[in-house]
């Protein structure tokens, strides 16, 4: 759930961004709907992910590298469902899948990356978190953020 409301919370600010930029391009833009779609869609494409733990031989290692490993391979991952959910969406409109690849970022190269940077930068506080969590044992990071009571609440739900 904390997933799917961070990636909402993303999503929804990246759409807004988008909405006035194009405002001020005079191109009127509202698709705040998406984002919610879109969390619950990449949710599950993350959840995926870790199911297969590819930073667990980096466990040994300091914390940032396994961060840093996993939000990078979840931004790669991310870009590509993007990616694929936009050729799919265009063959069934009945487009080719040339005619449906998404303009990221703006489009070209510059563009790719430019979203390649910003999807890292906002994934990081999540993996960096969730590894933080995960060295410290179970329910410690709960404990510390939110109190011993209710860590305890939330744990006993």
């Amino acid at each position: 759930m904390t997933l799917f409301l961070y990636l909402w919370v993303l999503f929804g600010v990246f759409v807004l961004n988008q909405g006035i930029v194009m405002r001020e391009e005079g191109v009127n833009f509202t698709m705040q709907g998406f984002a919610p779609v879109n969390a619950l869609v990449f949710a599950k494409v993350v959840l995926i992910f870790e199911m297969f733990d590819p930073g667990a031989w980096l466990r040994k290692r300091p914390l940032i590298y396994p961060i840093l490993y996993e939000t990078l391979l979840v931004t790669a991952l991310l870009l590509v469902v993007h990616v694929l959910e936009k050729a799919i969406e265009g063959l069934l409109h009945g487009r080719t899948i040339m005619d449906s690849r998404p303009s990221v970022g703006g489009g070209g190269l510059a563009g790719l990356l430019s979203a390649s940077v910003v999807m890292f930068v906002a994934l990081l506080p999540l993996f960096g978190l969730r590894n933080l969590a995960q060295a410290m044992g179970p329910g410690r990071l709960q404990e510390m953020l939110l109190g011993k009571e209710a860590a305890h609440d939330k744990a006993n739900r």
